[in-house]
């Protein structure tokens, strides 16, 4: 297994990686772009609708004051007509053309709805709107889609180049879980629109194919004993898929907490900074989001320890033997255990369950890079 080596194949596997680098660079900034324009657009769409909203109550208490004879009278009128404006100001603070606008307002909605009271609604807020012209978006996704077939060729040319599953080192776990993340990004998009978080997806897609190529270039090579078992495959490529899962409920909790910010400040009546924001849903609705991808990413993570204890059984004659790998798998298993038992039944919700999320992310890049490459044990299998 893995004994026959094309060294051509695999010098054209890395420049059809390079491209595919190169093609994610540009679905980055074109994913930049279209949320700096769209989220001008919803800006301007909200002054529009806040300044029409003032006006109209700038009408209907000058018609008030004229039509008044008495003074109590006029003064409820007026009361009611302030109201009126207050409650239409809030309003159209937190509309948006896309249904994922902020807004205090639409916030208690979409919590009411995470609280059980009206289902699943606030996932409304990530369906596609056909009424919203974004033709950055639109380029930006096709790219994404030519560079994800660049670099699942890249990917498969390496495994046959090397006659063997191309996840044996740090170059090639970090490639294909490159592919996988952007794939999983893909199939989402069938689905829901998260365009908004395509920058930060594609953003991460890009650093993980640097970081392969300037810190863990590894040339095409034969499977080393250790690892010429059938459970290479179904360890580590359950390992991969929950790592890209994770990645992108990262990029999900990084914006839950900005916007959760921004919704404070919103509706303290303050001025709330970072505008691309008004393209992105509520901090509830991304959360929810965010735990239903958490929530198969665990099961994932589940079977890969599980998986990994069977082969280790097998390889080494025990199922646990504390090895700095282990250890490292098992922390971020806990992690991710504690936040999913926090929020389901701690009501951990909020900014605290998006901390947990980054946390047990964190872990997952440690073990990834600082385990693999700096401690010593029976799972140094880095290439390096």
């Amino acid at each position: 297994m893995g004994s026959n080596i094309n060294v051509t194949l695999g010098n054209w596997s890395e420049w059809f990686m390079l491209l595919a680098a190169m093609t994610y660079l540009v679905v980055f900034v074109a994913f930049v772009w279209d949320m700096a324009s769209h989220s001008k657009t919803l800006g301007l769409t909200e002054r529009a609708r806040r300044d029409t909203a003032e006006g109209e109550a700038k009408e209907l208490v000058g018609a008030t004051a004229a039509h008044s004879g008495a003074r109590a009278a006029g003064s409820a009128t007026v009361g009611s007509t302030v109201s009126r404006s207050a409650f239409t100001r809030s309003s159209a603070g937190g509309a948006s053309g896309d249904g994922a606008g902020t807004g205090e307002s639409v916030a208690d909605e979409f919590r009411t709805s995470a609280d059980g009271a009206k289902g699943v609604n606030e996932f409304e807020a990530l369906d596609y709107q056909h009424n919203s012209r974004r033709p950055a978006a639109r380029v930006a996704v096709t790219l994404m889609v030519i560079a994800f077939l660049l670099h699942a060729f890249a990917v498969v040319s390496r495994g046959v180049a090397a006659d063997r599953v191309p996840w044996a080192n740090m170059y090639e776990f970090c490639t294909t879980g490159a592919l996988v993340v952007a794939g999983v990004y893909l199939v989402t998009l069938f689905f829901k629109d998260l365009r908004f978080v395509g920058p930060m997806v594609s953003g991460l897609v890009l650093i993980m194919l640097c970081l392969a190529t300037i810190a863990f270039p590894t040339p095409v090579s034969p499977l080393q004993p250790a690892l010429q078992s059938y459970w290479l495959i179904i360890h580590v490529s359950i390992a991969v898929a929950a790592s890209g899962i994770f990645t992108i409920t990262f990029a999900m909790a990084v914006l839950q907490l900005l916007q959760s910010r921004r919704e404070k400040k919103l509706a303290a009546g303050e001025d709330a900074r970072l505008g691309f924001l008004r393209a992105v849903p509520t901090s509830v609705t991304l959360e929810n989001f965010s735990f239903r991808l958490n929530s198969v990413g665990f099961v994932f993570w589940t079977f890969t320890l599980a998986a990994g204890a069977i082969w280790a059984d097998q390889a080494w004659g025990r199922f646990w033997g504390w090895d700095t790998k282990e250890v490292w798998t098992f922390v971020v298993w806990t992690v991710y255990a504690a936040y999913m038992h926090a929020r389901v039944t701690r009501g951990w919700n909020g900014n605290r369950s998006a901390w947990l999320s980054i946390a047990g992310y964190l872990c997952v890049v440690f073990n990834f890079t600082v385990v693999n490459t700096l401690f010593p044990g029976l799972h140094s299998y880095s290439g390096l």
